[in-house]
This record gives structure tokens, C-alpha cells and sequence, in this order.
């Protein structure tokens, strides 16, 4: 190993992994304007009761267990923590899986005074926002998974 690399590898004990840290925060802000999308449109719109269902109390409960465990993920990651980028790749999947859920529903539903529940224009806003988190969450578990890998055995190699 060339010393410029033994060097890098050594400084990441004492360093943290702000950028995988930083891309899960993207996520979180990515499924605030998400968050802040969905349950302001039925203000100002006539869509009739289709946000007032268990569903949106179900993605209400999500979108705060998903804050929490994003907010998590993006601390141990920091640290080069591998469990924490599987968690962060669940909650990628999962951001993947919501698309299907909400979005998809209320742009196919029509509200009783014949509007469309959620125009196209939003749909597609929503959709980048929802993908956009998992790809933040995604990107951010592979480049933890990597720098903790080299990371620990960087510190085998010291052990030796």
C-alpha cells in the first residue's frame, strides 16, 4: 500500500464520515418537502375527504419514524458504523415502496367536484422527492459500507 493511501486510511479513525452523514440528512430534508407536499394540498383545493383517511395517519406515523431513524442513521454514520447503512438502505427501499403508496392513489382518484386529487404536476414533484431521498439514502449507505470496510481493515493491519 502507496503511503499516501496508508495515510488516508489512517486519518479516517479520526475523522468523521460527513458525507454519507450529509446525504442522509439530504434524505430527511428531501421527505420534509415530500411531507410538506402531501398534507398541504388539500388546503385551497376541493378534493373532497381523500386525505382524511387511516392511510394518512399511517404516513403521518411513518414520515416521524422515518425522521427519527434517518437522524439516527446520519450519527452512526458518522462514525463509519455498518449496521446503520443497512438501515439507511431499508429506509431507501421503503422510500421507494411510498411511491406506490400515496402518490399513486391520489393521482388516479378523482375528487367529487371532478378535479383530479393530485394534478400531474404535483404527482411528478413528489415523485422526484420520494426518489431522491432513497437515492441520498442509497448513495450514502454504499459510500459508509466502503469507508468502513477499508476502515476496519486498515485496523486489522495495525493490529499485525
Amino acid at each position: 500500500m502507496n503511503d499516501e493511501l496508508y495515510t488516508k486510511r489512517d486519518r479516517m479513525r479520526f475523522t468523521k464520515n460527513s458525507l454519507s452523514s450529509t446525504l442522509a440528512i439530504l434524505a430527511i430534508i428531501f421527505d420534509v418537502l415530500y411531507f410538506i407536499n402531501i398534507y398541504e394540498s388539500d388546503v385551497g383545493h376541493n378534493v373532497g375527504n381523500f386525505y382524511y383517511q387511516i392511510r394518512i395517519g399511517a404516513s403521518i406515523i411513518y414520515n416521524l419514524v422515518f425522521l427519527l431513524a434517518a437522524f439516527l442513521s446520519s450519527e452512526g454514520v458518522k462514525n463509519y458504523k455498518p449496521l446503520y447503512s443497512w438501515i439507511m438502505i431499508v429506509l431507501g427501499l421503503i422510500q421507494v415502496a411510498r411511491v406506490f403508496i400515496l402518490p399513486m392513489s391520489a393521482h388516479s382518484a378523482v375528487a367529487a367536484s371532478g378535479a383530479p386529487v393530485m394534478g400531474t404536476a404535483q404527482f411528478v414533484r413528489v415523485l422526484i422527492y420520494l426518489i431522491a431521498s432513497a437515492l441520498c439514502l442509497f448513495a450514502g449507505a454504499v459510500i459508509n459500507l466502503n469507508k468502513s470496510r477499508a476502515l476496519n481493515a486498515h485496523i486489522a493491519s495495525l493490529a499485525q
